[in-house]
């Protein structure tokens, strides 16, 4: 295998959701002579950061991840200019299929035995050129919350990040509201927010978001506080969280982007 070990070595980007897992797949990682660096992303927001902010040769990511699983973000990355090799790393082996024909190159299960590692790096050398001057890289990614996974009855739909009026913590879900009805998403609000507020979406009180172009007005409630009314419903505006909202309201008014059709 060290003959396929190029002079650079690996880039690779370890990502996974359980710390104790992700600090055991990089410690492997670190101790393999291909390898050359090592980064880990405990979700896939950070991951895509990491990805916008640096060229990798390899991805190792976990499939079982709140918001966007691994399936989905290896989707994403396929569609980048120069995808990195994947390489699943999941303690279910029901998605393998699914894995292969998204173009892994290897799926391993979990605990991850040193030689079993040494198999996929062996892959992934051959199919990264490792060491290659890399040539620039598109770092645009594709939108990747404009839709959420909702499982329901044992199936899976998505959810239009469009189509939601606000979201609404509840407990380790979210209920997102939309006009064909309600939906949880398991998600905390807090990782919703980072999804979505370059998206239009506002906190507007510790367990609500609301999506700025669903706001007909703000009204005040039975004991003085506000409300921020959209089709749906009201959603309440904690004082911490209102000039924000005023001051964000005003400016998508001044850019035309309150015009929502009911």
């Amino acid at each position: 295998m060290n003959s396929t070990q190029t002079a650079g070595g690996l880039r690779v980007l370890a990502i996974d959701d359980v710390p104790a897992a992700l600090a055991d797949l990089c410690s492997l990682l670190r101790e393999a002579p291909e390898v050359a660096e090592v980064t880990g992303a405990g979700d896939p927001l950070t991951a895509l950061k990491s990805i916008q902010s640096g060229r990798f040769d390899a991805v190792f990511l976990d499939i079982a991840m709140p918001g966007l699983d691994g399936l989905e973000l290896a989707s994403l990355l396929n569609k980048l200019a120069e995808p990195p090799v994947i390489v699943f790393v999941t303690a279910y082996d029901e998605h393998a299929v699914a894995a292969f024909g998204i173009g892994a190159v290897d799926y391993l299960l979990k605990p991850v035995r040193a030689e079993r590692l040494a198999d996929a790096l062996h892959r992934v050398c051959r199919m990264a050129g490792a060491g290659e001057p890399a040539a620039p890289a598109s770092k645009e990614l594709p939108d990747t919350m404009a839709a959420l996974p909702v499982e329901s009855g044992g199936r899976t739909r998505y959810v239009r990040r469009g189509d939601v009026r606000f979201a609404e913590a509840h407990g380790d879900y979210v209920r997102l509201h939309t006009g064909s009805g309600v939906h949880l998403v398991r998600m905390p609000i807090s990782r919703l927010e980072e999804y979505w507020e370059s998206a239009g979406f506002v906190r507007t009180h510790r367990g609500y978001l609301v999506a700025l172009g669903a706001v007909r007005e703000l009204r005040s409630d039975s004991v003085g506080g506000l409300l921020a009314h959209t089709d749906l419903g009201d959603v309440p505006v904690s004082r911490r969280h209102a000039r924000e909202l005023r001051e964000r309201l005003l400016r998508a008014a001044q850019r035309g982007e309150l015009e929502q059709s009911s």
